[in-house]
């Protein structure tokens, strides 16, 4: 059962760059880029398709990319192009919570995908104008968990602050990571699988507020529980490599296969310790890693197609979009209104360490 104690998700915000690139346009591209070395083309093509990606919003149009020749400019394009997003997704996020910058009491910034120092929630908070006392907490290098890692520590902070509010920010640009000379599978298939954008969730201690939106706007869950697991022995299961031409990726077909032998254990266990069942579970939020990766979570869980159809759709209309992704499906979720009240609802991604991040919701 939810308390009154439990932090509350006043809302989700996104935003998506300007530029957008269909898969023929991207395969185009890479025929154009890769076909000079010899690559196997046809092969490059079964391999976007079989991701089910339709196409990707980029931070920059198709044509500027050859241009970005350097770590150095890909690094820049990166914090110019996470800013903007940063803030269009914070300030979407504030104004559907019905929340005012000066509010905010702590700033949570995740990304995998760029560096900068000072670090971007830094930047932004002169642009949005929070206070000059707010907390930030930087988190760097949680990949595809970020997004659920981030509203899980969010959650903790707001256990202890039952009148604050917390803000997560995820920025991924997923684009400028590509490596040009790297013909290597993961990254033909990084290629094709992620795309670029932001979310931002708005959370309050549980002393706000009694769950009750305003007229119109979706339920407002509480944060009930949340646990990160770490698997051991799967560190180059994915991530980065730091190269001299910046983050190459680590990407090993095992993924899938981690997902399968750990994750139903691992939500039973979860789920116990609250006197759950999956079967409890009416709403299933599920980071969009890939169709393997949907595959096995369902596989592992017992769950039909209807339980992930919202992670199949945005993964189709906007790829994977690493610790961004489980956001929008959960936005996706909330604009629904299919949550009733007392409903349970259970959020879950895996990324690098190799692990996973779990938060149980109730409605």
């Amino acid at each position: 059962m939810a308390s009154p104690a439990d932090p509350l998700i006043l809302a989700v915000g996104r935003a998506l760059p300007p530029h957008y690139a269909s898969r023929d346009e991207i395969i185009a591209a890479f025929r154009e880029l890769w076909g000079r070395a010899h690559f196997n083309m046809d092969r490059l093509e079964e391999l976007h398709r079989a991701v089910q990606v339709r196409g990707r919003h980029l931070a920059r149009p198709l044509a500027d990319y050859p241009g970005l020749d350097t770590f150095a400019k890909r690094n820049d394009a990166w914090i110019a192009a996470a800013l903007d997003l940063g803030e269009a997704a914070l300030r979407d996020a504030l104004d559907r919570a019905g929340v005012s910058p000066r509010e905010v009491d702590h700033l949570f910034f995740v990304t995998t995908t760029g560096i900068a120092t000072p670090s971007l929630d830094a930047r932004l908070a002169g642009r949005l104008g929070l206070r000059a006392d707010v907390r930030r907490s930087p988190l760097f290098g949680l990949g595809c968990a970020g997004g659920a890692a981030g509203m899980a520590r969010a959650a903790d902070w707001l256990r202890g602050r039952p009148d604050g509010v917390a803000v997560v920010l995820a920025v991924e640009i997923c684009s400028l990571t590509l490596q040009r000379d790297d013909l290597s599978i993961a990254n033909v298939i990084a290629a094709g699988l992620f795309g670029d954008g932001a979310a931002a969730v708005v959370l309050a201690g549980g002393a706000r507020g009694d769950g009750a939106p305003p007229a119109g706007a979706p339920l407002r869950p509480r944060v009930v529980d949340t646990r990160s697991v770490l698997y051991p022995d799967t560190g180059q299961v994915m991530g980065w490599d730091i190269v001299d031409s910046g983050f190459r990726i680590v990407l090993s077909a095992r993924v899938p296969e981690v997902v399968a032998a750990h994750i139903g254990a691992d939500v039973d266990a979860f789920l116990g310790d609250r006197g759950l069942r999956r079967a409890d579970i009416r709403h299933w939020t599920a980071h969009t890693g890939g169709p393997r990766v949907l595959q096995a979570f369902a596989s592992a869980l017992g769950l039909d197609d209807a339980a992930l159809r919202r992670s199949w759709d945005s993964l189709a209309e906007v790829g994977n979009l690493s610790s961004v992704s489980v956001l929008f499906v959960l936005r996706d979720l909330l604009d629904s209104g299919e949550p009733a009240p007392g409903d349970h609802g259970l959020l879950i991604a895996m990324g690098p360490g190799f692990g996973a991040e779990l938060v149980l919701l109730r409605y």
